[in-house]
């Protein structure tokens, strides 16, 4: 199902193409925590859906693992 969001540091439109249901959808919209609704989907996933970072985004404001060591 894609999943349409805006980043709220590009400002930029982006939608993902992500394995869940409308079932999911539902459970999540009632309350249910993010990660039990989608247990399928990755961290950054799950972040896109409630935030709209991407995590290209993500990179750009903490930089990449690579940078770290």
């Amino acid at each position: 199902m894609q999943i349409t969001r805006k980043s709220p540091l590009t400002g930029k439109i982006n939608t993902l193409d992500l394995d869940i249901t409308e079932e999911q959808i539902t459970r999540y919209n009632r309350g249910e925590l993010i990660q039990v609704a989608y247990p399928n989907l990755t961290a950054p996933e799950r972040e896109f859906i409630l935030t709209g970072y991407t995590a290209e985004d993500w990179e750009t404001i903490f930089g990449s693992e690579e940078e770290e060591g």
